[in-house]
């Protein structure tokens, strides 16, 4: 990740945290949409503390951007509680594209091709630290 494409996830990411909880159900709403079955994991969730966890680990990513040593073990530990949850490997998709869906809905015209292609790489970032580590607390690939 180019730190041009760090400034443009924190602009962006500033942009967005006026609605971050109009965002946060914007996001959930478009998972369970594009991945019904992924409803299933929240069935005993508190949806508004989880919104606001979501916030809070969005806006920890976007300030530990560039301090791997920070953000890694942080990314490993969420991802083997995860795992714990019931995560797929598959659903790594469709939280990217709920993700950036929800992103574009809320920067609007600020969303652009340089925004929607650093905000892929910082996803990918972290959906391969949470694969990690959900492998290390199952010992096995995640199933799909």
């Amino acid at each position: 990740m180019t730190p041009q494409q760090e400034t443009l996830i924190r602009e962006t990411w500033r942009q967005v945290t006026p609605i971050a909880e109009a965002a946060a159900e914007m996001f959930y709403n478009r998972l369970f949409e594009i991945a019904p079955a992924a409803g299933g994991l929240f069935h005993a969730t508190d949806m508004a503390r989880q919104r606001r966890a979501l916030v809070e680990a969005l806006t920890f990513v976007v300030d530990e951007l560039g301090k791997p040593e920070a953000l890694l073990p942080v990314l490993h530990d969420l991802g083997r509680r995860h795992a714990a949850y019931g995560l797929r490997d598959a659903h790594f998709e469709a939280v990217g594209a709920a993700l950036l869906w929800t992103l574009a809905q809320g920067l609007g015209p600020n969303w652009s091709p340089k925004a929607e292609a650093a905000w892929s790489e910082a996803y990918g970032l972290v959906a391969d630290a949470m694969r990690e580590g959900a492998r290390e607390s199952t010992a096995a690939p995640l199933p799909n």
